[in-house]
């Protein structure tokens, strides 16, 4: 099938690499609008990016790689950049996602070093005029409104009545009034196991980091120990969720009680997960991604678990068990 663009990346990688007829190979994309492709030049291996600069914020791509990388971690080198057309140059950092080498006997030590990364990044110096926007009310709220328009009315064909509207606007108030109040950092927005890489010499390096806010501390932590494509059982995120207050409270990221940690890390969890089940089926409906409906069933326990274990989301949980579970085939 013709691709216009993909044809249009190739001429374009030809003359910023001064190469003839460069042949770009799919990689696997993620959940945006870019793809990426391979290509071989001078027997060194690059990747070509075609992010549609209507869909993609590439200037924020760049700059925070950029900010990223002025802190010591490990993520793709921008060689080339065409704002106008959305076409860029970056190097290869190979196919080894985290999430394929993680293993119950590895996984302490790959988390730990996920910590160290999260650390740094929780160090950055963070303000608006630095670039990066506030993980404000609005976006919070917005994003709480995907689980209704395209989990329930899209995915399930369940229309809320009032009343179920004002528990809903309760639950959503307490998860932002959550986020907003706990300390705030660099956030890195999508902080799992599909966007930290294996290199070559076994270090993790971070990709897919252009949402970047400043936002909630444990919200990459929950991203990253209640992640959408695996589960670890509760007594190890348990223990990594401790480890990890311990070295943010050391390294001076906050000042908060573990008990007010570990709240705020599992209502940022239920804000994240309630957020993604409603992304995940507008991938699906939207963006003819199918793939990411098979993560449903985890990305809601994790919604139950939480739902369950605090009162405060009483009405909310009595709604998934009334309203939800019924017209979900793996609930029952």
């Amino acid at each position: 099938m013709h691709d216009p663009r993909k044809d249009n990346l190739s001429q374009w990688v030809a003359q910023q690499m001064n190469i003839d007829s460069p042949q770009l190979i799919a990689v696997s994309g993620d959940a945006s609008f870019r793809r990426y492709f391979r290509f071989e030049c001078s027997d060194q291996s690059f990747i070509a990016v075609d992010a549609p600069p209507e869909h993609e914020n590439n200037q924020a791509f760049a700059s925070i790689a950029k900010l990223l990388e002025s802190h010591h971690l490990v993520v793709p080198q921008f060689l080339h950049i065409d704002l106008e057309q959305g076409y860029i140059i970056i190097s290869d950092l190979g196919d080894k996602l985290l999430l394929a080498e993680l293993t119950a006997k590895n996984a302490d030590s790959y988390y730990s070093h996920a910590f160290d990364i999260l650390l740094n990044m929780q160090s950055i110096p963070v303000t608006k005029e630095g670039g990066l926007l506030n993980y404000d009310n609005k976006k919070l709220n917005f994003e709480l409104s995907l689980f209704k328009d395209w989990f329930l009315e899209r995915h399930l064909s369940i229309n809320i009545d009032n009343q179920e509207k004002t528990v809903f606007k309760r639950t959503f108030e307490l998860l932002a009034q959550s986020a907003l109040k706990q300390p705030q950092t660099f956030v890195h927005r999508d902080f799992h196991s599909r966007n930290l890489m294996l290199t070559d010499s076994n270090h993790l390096a971070v990709i897919d980091f252009q949402d970047a806010v400043i936002g909630p501390i444990t919200y990459d932590l929950v991203s990253l120990l209640r992640d959408c494509y695996i589960e670890w059982p509760d007594d190890r995120v348990d223990n990594w969720c401790n480890k990890f207050w311990q070295r943010s409270l050391d390294a001076k990221i906050h000042q908060l009680t573990f008990d007010d940690f570990r709240r705020a890390f599992d209502w940022m969890g239920l804000q994240r997960h309630i957020k993604v089940l409603g992304i995940f089926c507008r991938l699906n409906y939207r963006d003819s991604k199918p793939g990411y409906l098979k993560d449903l069933p985890l990305t809601y326990r994790y919604v139950k678990k939480i739902a369950n274990r605090y009162p405060e989301f009483t009405d909310f949980n009595e709604f998934l068990q009334t309203r939800v579970e019924p017209r979900l085939e793996f609930c029952q």
